[in-house]
């Protein structure tokens, strides 16, 4: 090259003492001409070939040539013809010796030529569908800082010998470096979108249209960051996801990917399997480790899905921290030559401001890096939360009933919140896994370079603190399972307790199961404090690490040698590179932790990936007309089914061939498998041996209805689409239009979770319409008339179910307990334990004189149906059409029903009075019943902070304040220390007194240590101090609460706040407190530091503070609503997830499967969209922050260039090592500043029901009340009106009567006529509008509501029972002995079935009693009446559920039992109460006739035309 360019006459390539050792430094004309040139050009045409071919391989689509296009190419058109121009013009002048100027000739037409290729590529990019391209953008970057060099020359010769010497050479060489910084401009914006795929999307990502400048500095987000600083951001302000993060095509992709992984595991089980038989033979150890080897895959082949499908991605984010490593390695071997020219007096200027410039390029290319792989990581985490999200619930409609039992809803909606969060964890630190060992030994090494074998000393502190953390690590994690299993618990029992609300209410029982949620809270928070002060000792060890590590490298250092001595150089380059090495120290044992969490929760993952699905074949749901079914829509051949595989079979020899169109009715006692033969139609249960075959489609109405919390339309049509006609015909037979009429809004009424806000009647009958809406060819009614009135029944058995009902011409499969419905039916199945005794018809039963026989002698005489069906057939659809006239006026819940589950719309619910205007208009959200959960808007109220600070108090606050500035005053004295020990003179090659200096050093950093702990300590206890109270005051206050409040708010709501908000308060909130503060504490130090070297920089250090607390406004305001906002959209996920599992059954009978899911991923997609800009401000801040900080960096080592003269290097090392934190320190700063504000706002959150309306106190201290009250059961009720809200009609007005002791009283009224209403008042759980009720003398309004409620009881209409044993759920308080338990037990018919349990009284019943009957549950409810065995019970109609033989001995109990007791019936079947002593017949909340029943019979009022229509007259 030297020949080269001596053949133009130029000086050699390279020359030091041009470029080096100089004053005024420059590099060589050839190397000017030639290298500086030719470097982007070898850049462009080496790498072109390989874009080509990845733009070839990736097509999105075609632009149209726009201005910016046009204007590149105009450019470049420019550049190729300016470099052709000088190629001809030397050509020319210097034709003669034209050989000496080849370095002159060659560049500009290589030059020209490279320009020619960049316009080449700028069109295939646009053809091919790029709008931003980075591979052009760092050519033109490359191209003007190598033509900044000759710049300067130009420039400095410009000056020298003025610019008329050569101005046409002059003004083409400013143009061509004009046009090229043109073109460096151009690149930083994107082009237009390609055709076709201009955004059809309401509010697009911006993402798409950024540049790549723009994405790397994510400038893109600037606009929603000034959105959210001006206005609080709403859901609408936020953009749409793109394509690749949305559910569907993130699932659609993985799905398959997963079912081929399942297929190859199960193939290995197989083998595995088959393996055993040989297995036996092989040693024990081989064995044991095939069995390891097996549990390993299963575990981690989830793992192995997700990453084949968002590895190559995530790579991509891997290369970016590689080079962050590259530069972060470079900055202390910067800081060491910045240190030497410090030293050396002799040293030119320029090299100090060189190597400060080089700092901070290096500094902001380090942070550019870091945030682009962060923003992979997140991006990716997004995605695999999205993906596993969608298995888990698209696995929860598949799951089988024998898995179903094994895990909860709580448990699979924690796989989704919890696990999920930890996979997303796990994504961001998985790297530091591999890297951060790589990162210790390269810091270890440069150690060495400069402290030599003295480095193993800090590698020995580093061993002895790494088994510490380790230790600590291991025992947290311990610790943490210990605390998740109990919040686990608490939940679990949150989530029973909301739905059991009611119940608690009626019984009084809310201090038992408050009781049983502290003792798990209590062991929650203790096993929580035992792991903070565990943590407290990891961080002090972490912070103090630097301290330890320094202290031990430098004593070993000077003791080894009195000639090793410590300078500015050694000493702070080293503590550079051990701040370094601080980071891959800390993420190591968090990143191993986090990694071994996610491989336990992919064991967990797969065990419910893996879980039995329903087999598919199981049931041949045929189209076509098959085999066997000659008109038979029904076969099932020799079945046994069982709920498990392990399991006993709950249905034996079962043999059914239904006819199409018949009428099929199941009859059998409580618990005898009636709906287990239903759900094996459904093939719901496990198939032991047979064949099951159902033609067309199916239609399911279950037992116990289960309602989505939508509108009774969507409710009954279901995801079909609305025919008017047949809808108002469905709602017309199921005697619906009625009800619909109360209803606020008709049938756009919001019925609350699980049909809160209906009676029992109400929801079967919604289950039943949404059944005949399909239009389906095969129904199967598992008990649908149980818990609707007589009448009713009757009506809806005529309309819909009967010979003339809707259905006729379908075939339909009834269980029922109804006896008068049988002559009617085609066939009768008798159920016995599980086998069908007998089946024919009505009449060929009775002549056989079996058990059915028997059966029906025994109740014909109570029922005396028969002889009243033909009579009153004529009349009954009449007198059911006139319903309507005994409805209320108020188009409002002022019905009944509220204890069948029933309330009053919500909004019902805000208890104020209602203002005159507000009453006359008609309310939008009329029907709207639950409240969503909404998003507090704006930065967060300073109130939560002091609220918050408030139950810490402030004699804990003060002191640690005080410690954190004693903590950062020792750090700060131990720096100085350092910095005055380096600046020491070295006489004789030695430092004096290197003993005492190693001694304080020592003692100041032993002392921070001490410091450290004590903060964390302290934070962590105040945390938990005020996290116990927070929890202790949700609690009450949500137990406080009145029904209607739990009817307006979703559980999904409550249960976020007692999971998810609760666990913010109590590890988040500390945990930022403590980041915050030491950061603070640290910048404080950093910025003293700073100014005491060199007070100049005051000047910098202030417009920077006020620009990053500018940032930093804008940040905080926009960060805490989209946590607000990303907090709601989380509700509504968990909350469908629970009724999907609750529902899977319906869902999947009905096949509306994909509906569901398609809701889902909308929910989760929802959530995303407020997720993504989250993460995204958090990079956007980084990355804005980390330049300011930057900009201090550069500040501190420019001043020190400057003041060289007078500052020490002890000093300068000091300033400019601490800079280097800034930036980490700054982001941190806002980082857990932002964290708190987050976080706090749980404390908002479940502080919000501390204002809400709650009921009266549970009991009065001063009251006098008798032990023993009521002792003679009377009831006076004086002028008593009740209602569901104020400003609404009264629901029940001006009752006066009086009820004497021992009197059994029904109470029967149409729907809406206030029944229950008078249930609801006695028991207070509405509170009177006027006048009183007297119990034994004593108004019930003055007593507390714990007092009152113990002392009565109620058998509601829906038996709720809790998760525990069965001794909990009768006597939660334990106030009663065995034998009085087993006694209630044997009343209740309950005995034989319990002794049989193998635990007997402590059987465990499963979540809601799933594994009891609902018989047998109602008979539970029963057993706990007769245990409390009060003077007052109340009967919600509790024999809704039960057959009749059951039904009679309930009867019969509660007449023998209850004898000298008061009753008070609410009548759903009037047989039941043909025998007391009084009636009243309720109608729009009076009573309208009183009397006995003979005598109201005579009286041929209202009751005479009940008892006719229910064919008792």
């Amino acid at each position: 090259m030297d020949a080269f360019c001596r053949l133009s006459g130029l000086d050699p390539l390279w020359d030091w003492n041009r470029t080096w050792y100089t004053a005024n430094p420059d590099l060589t004309q050839c190397f000017q001409n030639t290298v500086l040139v030719w470097v982007p050009c070898i850049y462009l045409w080496l790498l072109a070939p390989f874009y080509c071919l990845h733009l070839y391989c990736h097509d999105r689509g075609h632009i149209q040539m726009s201005c910016l296009c046009s204007a590149k190419m105009v450019l470049g058109f420019l550049l190729a013809s300016f470099g052709f121009v000088e190629f001809f013009y030397i050509l020319l002048e210097r034709s003669q010796d034209i050989q000496h100027h080849m370095v002159f000739l060659l560049s500009p037409i290589i030059r020209s030529m490279t320009v020619i290729l960049a316009m080449c590529i700028i069109q295939l990019e646009r053809i091919r569908g790029c709008r931003s391209s980075i591979f052009l953008f760092l050519f033109w970057v490359l191209a003007v800082v190598c033509a900044l060099v000759p710049l300067r020359a130009k420039i400095q010769l410009a000056m020298d010998e003025g610019i008329a010497s050569d101005i046409v050479r002059y003004l083409a060489f400013f143009s061509y470096f004009t046009i090229q910084l043109a073109q460096l401009f151009l690149c930083c914006f994107a082009d237009q979108p390609p055709e076709g795929k201009t955004i059809s999307e309401k509010n697009p990502c911006p993402v798409k249209d950024a540049s790549f400048l723009s994405k790397i500095l994510f400038w893109w987000f600037t606009g929603l960051v000034v959105k959210g600083y001006r206005n609080p951001l709403e859901a609408g302000d936020l953009w749409t996801l793109r394509e690749e993060d949305r559910s569907q095509k993130i699932i659609s992709d993985l799905e398959q990917d997963w079912t081929a992984e399942c297929a190859k595991l199960q193939k290995q089980e197989k083998a595995l399997a088959s393996g055993v038989a040989l297995g036996s033979r092989l040693p024990e150890q081989a064995q044991l480790l095939r069995k390891l080897q097996k549990e390993q895959s299963s575990g981690f082949f989830l793992l192995r899905t997700l990453a084949r499908k968002f590895g190559p991605y995530f790579l991509t984010g891997t290369l970016c921290i590689i080079f962050h490593d590259a530069f972060m390695f470079a900055i202390p071997q910067v800081l060491s030559l910045l240190l030497d020219f410090m030293r050396d007096e002799d040293a030119p200027l320029w090299k100090g401001y060189f190597y400060a410039t080089l700092m901070f390029l290096l500094s902001c290319l380090q942070s550019l890096f870091n945030h682009q792989y962060m923003y992979t990581c997140f991006t990716v985490g997004m995605r695999v939360k999205t993906a596993v999200m969608g298995l888990v619930y698209r696995k929860s409609l598949v799951i089988n009933s024998s898995a179903r039992r094994t895990c909860t809803v709580g448990e699979i909606v924690n796989l989704v919140s919890a696990d999920t969060q930890k996979l997303m964890d796990f994504v961001v630190y998985f790297n530091a896994v591999w890297l951060a060992p790589i990162e210790i030994a390269l810091c270890l090494f440069f150690l060495w370079q400069q402290l030599g074998p003295s480095a193993l000393a800090g590698i020995a502190t580093v061993i002895l603190i790494f088994p510490l953390n380790g230790f600590i690590a291991k025992k947290r994690s311990k610790l943490q399972e210990i605390q998740m299993k109990f919040m686990d618990g608490r939940i679990r029992l949150m989530n029973e307790i909301l739905n059991g609300i009611k119940i608690l209410k009626f019984y009084a029982w809310e201090k038992a199961f408050l009781e049983q949620v502290l003792g798990y809270r209590e062991k929650e928070l203790k096993a929580l404090k035992k792991s903070q002060i565990l943590y407290s000792i990891s961080i002090a060890s972490f912070n103090s690490s630097s301290f330890l590590i320094a202290f031990a490298m430098f004593g070993v250092y000077v003791m080894l040698d009195d000639k090793n001595v410590l300078d500015a150089q050694k000493v702070f380059v080293s503590m550079a590179l051990i701040n370094i090495l601080k980071t891959p120290l800390s993420q190591l044992p968090f990143a191993i932790s986090t990694t071994l969490q996610v491989v336990c929760l992919s064991l967990r993952m797969k065990e419910y990936m893996c879980f039995p699905v329903l087999a598919a074949g199981f049931v041949l749901l045929s189209q076509s007309f098959l085999y066997c079914l000659d008109g038979e829509d029904v076969v099932i051949e020799n079945g046994t089914f069982s709920w498990s595989a392990e399991g006993p079979p709950c249905l034996k020899r079962i043999s059914v061939s239904v006819p199409r169109g018949s009428l099929v009715a199941v009859v059998g006692h409580v618990g005898s498998g009636k709906s287990s033969l239903l759900s094996a139609m459904l093939g719901e249960t496990e198939k032991r041996s047979g064949q099951v075959t159902v033609k067309g489609s199916v239609a399911y109405v279950p037992q116990q209805a289960w309602i989505q919390n939508a509108t009774v339309q969507d409710n009954i049509i279901f995801g079909r689409e609305k025919l008017k006609t047949w809808y108002h015909r469905v709602l017309e037979a199921c005697a619906l239009l009625p009800d619909l009429d109360i209803l606020p809004a008709g049938d756009a009424t919001e019925i609350g979770e699980k049909g809160l806000n209906l009676s029992g009647g109400q929801k079967q009958r919604v289950s039943l319409a949404r059944a005949v809406y399909r239009k389906a060819d095969v129904y199967l009614l598992d008990d649908p008339l149980s818990a609707v009135d007589a009448h009713v029944g009757q009506h809806i058995f005529d309309k819909v179910i009967g010979p003339k009902g809707v259905l006729r011409d379908k075939t339909r499969i009834l269980v029922t307990h109804g006896m008068s419905f049988l002559p009617q039916a085609d066939l009768i199945l008798v159920l016995v334990d599980g086998e069908i005794t007998e089946s024919g018809s009505y009449q060929e039963l009775l002549s056989h004189h079996g058990a059915f026989a028997d059966f029906i002698h025994t109740f014909a005489s109570t029922e005396r149906k028969e002889s009243a069906i033909q009579r009153a057939g004529s009349r009954r659809s009449n007198a059911r059409l006139s319903m309507v006239d005994f409805m209320p006026f108020s188009r409002d819940l002022s019905q009944e029903q509220l204890i069948g589950g029933d309330t009053t719309n919500t909004n019902l619910q805000n208890m104020e009075p209602v203002s005159e205007t507000d009453q006359e208009q008609v309310p939008e959200d009329l029907g709207k019943l639950t409240e969503v959960d909404k998003a507090r808007t704006g930065r967060v109220r300073l109130d939560m902070y002091k609220k918050y600070f408030k139950t810490i108090g402030l004699a804990i606050i003060i002191p640690i304040v005080f410690l954190y500035a004693f903590q950062q005053g020792a750090s700060l004295a131990y720096n100085y220390w350092l910095s005055k020990w380096a600046d020491d003179p070295v006489v004789n090659g030695t430092q004096i007194d290197t003993d005492l200096k190693l001694t304080v050093f020592g003692a100041l950093g032993f002392v921070q240590g001490v410091a450290i702990f004590g903060t964390t300590v302290a934070i962590s206890i105040c945390g938990i101090i005020a996290s116990r109270h927070l929890h202790m005051d949700l609690l009450n206050n949500v137990l406080h609460s009145p029904m209607s409040f739990f009817e307006s708010t979703p559980s999904g709501n409550l249960l976020n706040r007692f999971a998810k908000e609760i666990d913010a308060i109590d590890c988040m909130v500390p945990e930022g407190l403590k980041m915050m503060l030491s950061y603070v504490f640290k910048l404080m130090e950093v910025c003293i530091i700073v100014l005491m070297a060199t007070p100049f920089a005051a000047v910098i250090i202030l417009p920077l503070a006020f620009l990053y607390a500018f940032v930093q406004s804008f940040y905080v305001a926009t960060s805490c609503q989209l946590r607000r906002l990303e907090a709601v959209s989380r509700s509504p996920i968990y909350t469908h997830f629970n009724e999907t599992v609750q529902g899977a059954s319906v869902i999947r009978a009905f096949g509306e499967q994909s509906r569901f899911i398609l809701q889902a991923n909308e929910r989760v997609d929802f959530n995303q969209t407020s997720y993504f800009p989250r993460f995204v401000a958090t990079r956007w801040l980084a990355v804005n922050l980390e330049f300011v900080g930057n900009g201090v960096v550069l500040a501190a080592a420019i001043l020190s260039v400057m003041g060289k003269s007078t500052l020490s290097p002890g000093i300068v090392g000091l300033a400019v090592s601490h800079s280097l934190q800034v930036t980490g320190i700054l982001s941190w700063i806002v980082r857990s500043w932002t964290d708190v504000e987050n976080n706090i706002v749980s404390v908002e959150r479940v502080n919000e029901y501390a204002d809400t309306p709650k009921e009266a106190s549970w009991s009065i201290e001063s009251s006098s009340l008798p032990q023993a009250w009521p002792q003679n059961g009377t009831i006076e009720f004086q002028d008593y009106g009740l209602q569901y809200r104020k400003g609404l009609e009264l629901a029940l007005k001006g009752i006066t009567l009086h009820i004497h002791e021992r009197e059994k009283v029904g109470i029967v009224g149409r729907t809406g006529a206030g029944k229950s209403s008078l249930a609801l008042g006695i028991f207070r759980i509405l509170e009177a509008a006027k006048g009183k009720i007297f119990i034994d003398g004593v108004d019930i309004a003055d007593i507390g509501l714990h007092d009152l409620r113990s002392r009565i009881t109620i058998i509601p209409q829906d038996p709720v029972l809790f998760s525990g044993s069965l001794r909990m759920n009768l006597d939660p308080f334990d106030t009663y002995t065995d034998e009085e338990v087993w006694s209630s037990l044997e009343l209740a018919h309950l005995k034989n079935f319990v002794s049989n349990l193998p635990d007997k009284l402590n059987h465990e019943c499963t979540e809601g009693g799933e594994n009891l009957s609902l018989g047998q549950r109602q008979l539970v409810c029963l057993a706990r009446a007769l245990l409390r065995k009060t003077k007052i019970l109340v009967l919600d109609e509790a024999t809704a559920a039960v057959d009749l033989e059951t039904d009679t001995l309930i009867q019969s109990t509660i007449r023998t039992q209850f004898e000298d007791c008061t009753v008070l019936t609410i009548a759903h079947r009037l047989n039941t109460i043909m025998d007391y002593t009084r009636v009243i017949v309720m109608d729009r909340g009076h009573i309208s006739e009183m009397d006995s029943p003979a005598n109201l019979i005579s009286q041929r009022g209202q009751f005479y035309r009940m008892c006719r229509e229910a064919g008792l007259v």
